[in-house]
């Protein structure tokens, strides 16, 4: 294939660097590449236009003190397909803290698993404070921008999502909200942007809408009991569902200076039912059984009832898990792993009459890091598409089709030594079902050191990828993903090929 080198970041981590999640599938990347036409083994539906986006944790510098996978730099790819072709192109996303750092030629700020008070600087971002907004955890393409956010909050990142450039904070006409806005905003089918925020000041939660002129046009603050750690939401037609989870910071170490988050087993889980635009005094709770729930994967609404899905924790702590080697890394690894976890999909049902909360699990596999079809989002869907993890560790080995009509699930399995990220849902052109579409899915080998991005048929998984389109270079494993298809995207079919739509074959971004 022919690959176009378009930039190279300075990197100060060690060639003998040992630590588990910066080395072997997590083998960061500091070079810049470009394929205007990738090879493929098998063949690119010609009703597969658009373009998968994946979110990556890519550090280029060594932690202050003890480095996390959630605090590596974003850095987003690009598959996108077009007339039976594919492109790739990589790109940083090019942040406050990342140009700082670059600058600097080290870390500047603490991460996860470090206090606050080594950050050498005394301004950052993060609901904890003192954090690198990284913006490395999620990305959703709003009004044909491709946004990047940072799972503690903090700013979001425009990019072009054809050539990735980074095109600034989103400032909302001088209006963005200086809690930041939390990793998971969620695109509304009206196309308005759902997002929420959290922090250590009351009342510890606020909601808000931006629509597609990047006006903020509703934003209010909904009232915890303390500070929480709430990682996602979900929507239906007309309600928003926020979460107040019994995992976060002990009150009395708090109060000390020290961030020690733990799960609560004596408190439940809230589920927030909100209008839309609704204040945030107008917000049901609804109680459930303590655990947390670190995504969801879609809510509707089904008569007098809410029903919301996403995945259980059975232990939030990881206690049951199992690490092989450093001790030292052994309980990041109990709280990353899915095994360790116990993550279940499950499904709880909120009364709006009677108050009453019923909930279920809905498959004894072990799964997390779901989507749905999104033109199903907000609607009443039947399937599932979620990952499995390599036990003990934070990898996806596969993936299973949930059928949450008749309990069916369907197993693949990508090999021994390959390793997935979040499998994004592409309806096809002209789709009438739910289940006429592909999954798309962006692979770490390395037995053939190597990375793919496949194509599967939403129907026909147990065919295997329809298509294998070959990347240039063995990328880092990586989680959050998001298709937009090509009538989404500015310019999609205003440029002549795919190349063109790529900015290839002209100047380079800066």
């Amino acid at each position: 294939m022919d690959v176009e080198v378009l930039g190279r970041v300075l990197t100060t981590l060690p060639e003998d660097d040992d630590h588990p999640y910066r080395t072997g599938p997590w083998r960061p990347q500091s070079v810049e590449r470009a394929v205007a036409d990738c090879e493929v083994v098998g063949e690119i539906p010609a009703d597969l236009d658009g373009v998968y986006l994946r979110n990556t944790e890519n550090p280029v510098h060594p932690a202050l003190t003890g480095y996390h996978p959630f605090d590596g730099d974003g850095m987003v790819h690009v598959v996108g397909f077009r007339d039976g072709k594919a492109f790739y192109r990589n790109r940083f996303v090019r942040t406050e803290g990342f140009l700082a750092e670059q600058d600097a030629g080290k870390s500047l700020w603490a991460g996860l698993a470090e206090p606050p008070e080594v950050a050498l600087r005394e301004d950052g971002w993060g609901a904890r404070g003192r954090m690198k907004d990284a913006s490395s955890t999620d990305v959703v393409v709003h009004a044909g921008v491709a946004l990047t956010s940072f799972y503690q909050c903090g700013d979001l990142y425009r990019l072009d999502p054809l050539t990735l450039e980074t095109l600034g904070r989103s400032d909302w006409q001088g209006r963005f909200p200086a809690e930041g806005v939390s990793a998971h905003p969620k695109v509304d089918p009206s196309g308005d942007l759902l997002f929420f925020n959290y922090g250590k000041q009351a009342p510890y939660l606020h909601y808000g809408v931006l629509d597609q002129d990047d006006r903020l046009v509703h934003y209010t603050g909904v009232e915890l009991p303390g500070p929480r750690l709430p990682h996602d939401m979900a929507f239906t037609e007309n309600h928003v569902v926020l979460n107040d989870p019994p995992l976060f910071w002990k009150p009395e170490l708090l109060a000390q200076g020290a961030h020690v988050a733990r799960f609560h087993p004596d408190v439940p889980l809230r589920l927030g039912v909100l209008p839309k635009r609704g204040d945030g005094a107008e917000v049901r709770w609804f109680e459930a059984e303590p655990t947390f729930v670190l995504h969801f994967t879609n809510a509707y609404e089904d008569g007098d009832e809410i029903v919301v899905e996403g995945f259980h924790q059975g232990d939030p702590e990881g206690r049951g898990g199992h690490f092989p080697g450093d001790p030292a890394y052994a309980r990041m690894a109990r709280m990353l792993s899915l095994d360790g976890m116990q993550t279940r999909l499950h499904r709880w049902r909120l009364n709006l009459v009677t108050g009453r909360v019923t909930e279920q699990r809905q498959t004894d596999s072990i799964t997390e890091f779901g989507m749905v079809n999104p033109r199903y989002a907000g609607r009443g869907h039947r399937y599932t598409y979620a990952s499995t993890g390599e036990p003990g560790w934070f990898l996806f080995n596969g993936f299973v089709k949930h059928d949450l009509l008749t309990g069916a699930e369907e197993h693949h399995r990508y090999g021994d030594g390959v390793f997935g990220s979040e499998t994004a849902v592409a309806p096809r052109v002209g789709a009438r079902a739910e289940d006429d579409a592909y999954l798309i899915t962006m692979t770490t080998d390395m037995r053939e050191d190597r990375s793919e991005c496949l194509v599967f048929d939403t129907a026909r998984i147990s065919d295997g990828p329809v298509a294998r389109v070959r990347l240039p270079e063995r990328v880092s494993s990586g989680t959050h993903s998001t298709w937009a298809a090509g009538d989404e995207l500015p310019g999609w079919r205003t440029a002549e090929d795919p190349a063109a739509a790529l900015g290839l074959g002209g100047p380079t971004p800066p």
